[in-house]
């Protein structure tokens, strides 16, 4: 009996040790709001959210952060020193214009400070923009600046229809970041430019920056010129044929950022 109190103790001390060493990913819900209407005429959150398994949303992109130990979590008001601390990575996504939201969240000096104090602190802040006429750029790049990255207004990897996807294909060889993936899809995207110590980590075929990154203080901050690991392109909307892996660009990209956390 008291040999299985024991075996009891210990299960319970390794399970607490290990969920107390997970990583919390928290995703945010602030900057990016868009509301539609169900069938029912019932108003409800859509876009880049965890739960969301429509091609819109990020459920796919998430098991990959679970099957890395990552615990899932969200943000619905705006960050603040206090309530990212408990983060080891934050992800901003397509911030909103009132062409998606009336009332949008800008990006403002009160959240920079507390954003850029969280990074300095061991934080990992990812930042997906999209091209220009979809996201709002101005508020989201002071905050891009502070790390020194700006997201341009010039599109890349423009792709007209199906038949086209190859115009926003991505090749990839012998990248720190991308060990698996060996072609990517990126399509209407923007580009990034980088100064103060900021260095790309990805560019496209016409070379422009598509992933850059920063270090600060002990945290790094990624930015990325589109919300690319979105269900519809990472659960078979590309053509087999063409050789995408964005599925595999999107487990490479985790582990990344987990091998950047403080833990």
């Amino acid at each position: 009996m008291k040999i299985l109190f024991r075996v009891c103790i210990l299960s319970v001390l390794i399970c607490s040790s290990i969920l107390a060493s997970a990583q919390t990913v928290t995703l945010d819900y602030f900057f990016n709001r868009e509301i539609r209407k169900d069938k029912q005429g019932k108003e409800v959150r859509f876009h880049y959210l965890w739960s969301e398994q429509a091609m819109s949303g990020f459920s796919i992109f998430g098991s990959a952060f679970k099957k890395e130990g990552f615990k899932l979590d969200s943000l619905e008001i705006a960050p603040t020193l206090a309530n990212l601390k408990g983060s080891d990575v934050y992800l901003i996504v397509d911030p909103d214009r009132p062409k998606e939201n009336p009332k949008p969240n800008y990006i403002e000096a009160n959240h920079i400070a507390a954003i850029s104090a969280w990074v300095k602190q061991g934080g990992i802040l990812v930042m997906f923009a999209n091209d220009s006429a979809n996201v709002e750029l101005l508020h989201f790049n002071k905050l891009a600046n502070v790390f020194g990255m700006h997201f341009t207004n010039e599109m890349q990897n423009h792709v007209i229809d199906d038949e086209h996807f190859e115009d926003g294909g991505i090749v990839i060889k012998n990248n720190p970041v991308f060990k698996t993936a060996k072609k990517i899809f990126m399509k209407d995207i923007c580009s990034i430019d980088t100064k103060n110590g900021a260095k790309p980590v990805l560019k496209n075929a016409a070379g422009a920056t598509v992933i850059a990154t920063a270090k600060f203080g002990k945290g790094n901050v990624i930015a990325i010129a589109d919300p690319w690991l979105y269900n519809e392109y990472v659960n078979g909307r590309l053509p087999k044929e063409m050789g995408f892996e964005n599925d595999k660009a999107a487990v490479d990209l985790v582990k990344w950022l987990k091998s950047l956390t403080r833990k």
